[in-house]
């Protein structure tokens, strides 16, 4: 069941910002939270690849990848190596593709809910930050991806652990039906997936509907509700926190984003 949180006030922002496990067996505080910031409560959770080819997703798919790979080998020969470097390297890119983005930082979530491309629309509208838990998702896999993340000792996916358990679509697809879905973390390939501390969940086909998922199979799932008279006050909040777009976007677009916000006339 997703459970709904309503935050009216900057001090409602508390327990999401700090819902770290005390792990007695480390002596330290631990997450296995991730989460994904939506600047309006009215947009759905789905991938690119949905919005992009709708009912025709599943043939359209292998199109993509095998062009993207065809295309992008001058600029990246890594893109060869596996679907799965294909599909993360054009999802960092605008490629559509099944994945959808995670940060395992939740002041990271809340600059993407609060954000907007027409900064008009920060006060016509609440927004969303939404939290899973990767420990609830990793229960829900079959046995042989959960024995392979216990050989590694971990609770994500490399690019390669996938790969050798799931070297094409059609074969991930099959093992994960629709109950399960794996949680990916990507290479460092470059800064913004280091800065953005990224992370992506895979959603198999037999997912044709993300938050109804998350609400028959899921416990620790969270839907942070954000009040829109908040939104310019947490905005201000994050800069003072280093958390702006020229930090999470490395290079002069990132800079010239934060510049123009930064200089915004209400």
């Amino acid at each position: 069941m997703i459970q709904e949180v309503r935050i009216a006030t900057t001090e409602d922002l508390m327990p999401l910002l700090s819902e770290q496990e005390y792990r007695p067996d480390l002596g330290r505080n631990r997450s296995s939270f991730l989460y994904r910031g939506m600047p309006d409560i009215s947009y759905r959770m789905v991938t690119s690849l949905s919005r992009n080819c709708k009912q025709l997703q599943i043939m359209l798919e292998p199109a993509i990848l095998n062009n993207f790979a065809k295309y992008a080998l001058r600029e990246d020969p890594t893109v060869t190596q596996s679907i799965w470097h294909q599909m993360i390297t054009g999802q960092h890119n605008g490629l559509p593709t099944r994945l959808l983005d995670w940060t395992h930082s939740a002041l990271v979530a809340l600059h993407f809910a609060m954000t907007e491309e027409n900064l008009a629309d920060m006060d016509a509208h609440d927004c969303i930050v939404w939290r899973i838990d990767m420990n609830e998702q990793m229960s829900h896999l079959p046995d042989k991806y959960r024995a392979a993340i216990g050989r590694e000792q971990t609770t994500l996916f490399s690019v390669e652990m996938l790969n050798r358990l799931a070297p094409t679509l059609d074969q991930y697809d099959e093992d994960m039906g629709d109950r399960s879905m794996v949680i990916i973390e990507p290479p460092s390939t470059n800064n913004r997936i280091i800065m953005q501390y990224s992370f992506f969940s895979v959603i198999p086909m037999g997912i044709t509907d993300i938050e109804n998922f998350l609400d028959q199979h899921t416990n620790n799932t969270v839907k942070y509700v954000i009040d829109r008279s908040l939104r310019w006050r947490v905005r201000d909040m994050l800069d003072s926190l280093n958390i702006s777009e020229r930090l999470l976007y490395p290079g002069l677009d990132g800079l010239s984003k934060w510049i123009a916000r930064h200089y915004y006339v209400k």
